[in-house]
């Protein structure tokens, strides 16, 4: 990685962002093991006393940029932890350097880094990677506008099968701030007899991956960020998922995905359970979306 890039032509440029952006989560996923094998403490709050930062947060952040940046000079980044970056050109560096903060502190091990690329304002490569067992998934939008995504050791990735939506695992997560927290508790616990279970993970970019590998049928959360998001929902498209942000019946970004063939059915499950302000759109009604068992 240096100031001066081999020239890459326009078609394989996503390609190209992948690959840094995976050998820079890979490095950025050492430093913080090694922040996790020397102690984790609190450096920071945000929104809330339990809305907490690390110090390998911001470690691992200074690294990605010095990295993202050292290769390419002229890109933008747009991160957790810092102040944006402007740039020259057309790439945009959505970084995310701990998602699954809590779980770091806490030794558990739902947390990724997380780095997705735009390319004049649209999402061509994402990379995210599992901190403890370096589980990484990836992909790039490919010279023919399709878009590669793998997992593991290159197994493509591909949403679950089709399933009534009692039938479906779904994930969500909870807001640091605790008048939101009791809206979407309510919102949990009108969708909770409509699905087969509801998981709290603790990591968007993760869940968003699950959705991708089918491991879950779907996720919804309210609170979440672009640098939450950006790159496991480009994965989660690629997997042949289908991704909204909507307005949060608590004000703020509404993130729902679960596969195309699905969705209809599981928003309209998620708009009837409260989770979406009340000018969010309604989806049409639709029949369940496979077989009964």
């Amino acid at each position: 990685m240096n100031g001066n890039p081999t020239p890459v032509a326009a078609a394989d440029l996503p390609a190209a962002l992948a690959d840094l952006a995976a050998e820079v989560a890979a490095e950025a996923a050492t430093l913080v093991r090694r922040h996790a094998e020397a102690g984790v403490g609190v450096a920071a709050t945000k929104s809330s006393e339990v809305d907490v930062v690390t110090e390998a947060d911001r470690a691992a952040e200074e690294r990605i940029r010095a990295l993202l940046l050292a290769a390419r000079p002229d890109d933008a980044v747009l991160g957790e932890e810092g102040d944006d970056v402007a740039g020259t050109s057309g790439v945009r560096w959505i970084v995310d350097p701990i998602d699954g903060t809590v779980n770091f502190l806490y030794g558990r091990a739902d947390h990724a880094v997380s780095i997705a690329a735009e390319l004049d304002g649209e999402v061509v490569a994402g990379v995210v990677h599992r901190i403890p067992d370096d589980l990484v998934h990836r992909g790039h939008r490919a010279p023919d506008g399709e878009i590669v995504a793998t997992t593991g050791a290159g197994q493509a990735l591909r949403v679950r099968g089709p399933a009534p939506l009692a039938h479906r695992l779904i994930s969500t997560g909870f807001s640091y701030r605790a008048e939101v927290r009791a809206v979407q508790g309510a919102a949990v616990t009108r969708l909770l007899p409509q699905v087969r279970d509801i998981r709290r993970a603790g990591s968007c970019a993760l869940d968003l991956c699950a959705v991708a590998d089918g491991s879950l049928d779907g996720y919804v959360e309210e609170g979440v960020n672009l640098w939450d998001y950006a790159a496991g929902g480009f994965l989660a498209r690629a997997a042949g998922a289908r991704l909204e942000v909507l307005r949060g019946a608590a004000g703020s970004t509404l993130v729902v995905c679960a596969p195309e063939h699905g969705f209809d059915e599981f928003l309209a499950a998620v708009v009837a359970a409260g989770f979406a302000a009340g000018d969010a759109p309604v989806p049409p009604a639709t029949t369940p979306s496979g077989p009964r068992e």
